[in-house]
């Protein structure tokens, strides 16, 4: 099992993130989620979407967003990418040269959010890059059905909200379930990762990976501490 890392890329600008991907890889972390910051970031928390907006505000120029991807993955060549990518940002990169980056680059796994319709999904897919999917904890047959058919891995919610289905009430169970419905890609959680507790939850429910968000991007302006309370979620795994 691995953790999970997001990189808010351009905050608080691009050469900060990229030394910041270096620091998470020098603590342990293997799997990196970048971004392209969207100008319509209506999913994200109001945390992550106000440092998307800043980004932006310092770089609103998406060629220098892939450049600081390029030169990231350059530097960890043994670090996974995931890239989170606004279906209005893809809009405005452009279909054909966003999926000739990712190609070029060899980045395959793309959590693609804010989908109007399944046009932009299905042409992402058909070109051979891999399109994750969303199961939130109430196990809805829709999401599960979604998931069969998809091609990238399965992003499963890690803690219940106010509604639980009675037939799957542990993480385990829900992992159990995607796999007993012949799901044999990677299944990742997140949302509710707080604690190094949490990763070792996950771990013990089958999980692959686990998304660690604002616990870590909050001690950014402290990097010793953030290093050592990485390593302490990695040593869960």
């Amino acid at each position: 099992m691995e953790i999970i890392l997001y990189l808010s890329n351009g905050y608080p600008n691009l050469e900060s993130s990229y030394q910041t991907a270096i620091e998470y890889a020098d603590a342990g972390c293997k799997i990196i989620e970048i971004d392209f910051p969207s100008r319509n970031p209506y999913l994200e928390s109001e945390y992550i979407a106000d440092r998307m907006k800043h980004a932006l505000s310092v770089c609103d120029d998406y060629e220098k967003y892939m450049e600081s991807i390029i030169a990231i993955k350059k530097r960890l060549p043994d670090t996974q990418f995931l890239l989170l990518a606004y279906e209005n940002t893809v809009e405005e990169i452009g279909i054909e040269k966003f999926i000739g980056f990712c190609k070029q680059n060899e980045i395959e796994d793309i959590l693609l959010v804010g989908l109007k319709d399944e046009v932009i999904k299905n042409e992402i897919i058909a070109s051979g890059l891999k399109v994750s999917c969303y199961v939130q904890y109430q196990m809805m047959q829709e999401e599960i059905d979604s998931a069969i058919q998809s091609n990238g891995f399965v992003y499963i919610q890690a803690k219940p909200g106010d509604e639980i289905n009675p037939r799957y009430r542990t993480l385990k169970d829900c992992v159990k379930h995607l796999r007993d419905c012949g799901i044999e890609r990677p299944i990742y959680c997140g949302v509710g990762i707080h604690t190094p507790e949490d990763v070792k939850m996950a771990k013990e429910a089958g999980i692959d990976a686990a998304f660690v968000g604002s616990t870590i991007l909050k001690l950014h302006d402290n990097i010793p501490l953030m290093k050592e309370t990485i390593r302490e979620f990695k040593a869960q795994c």
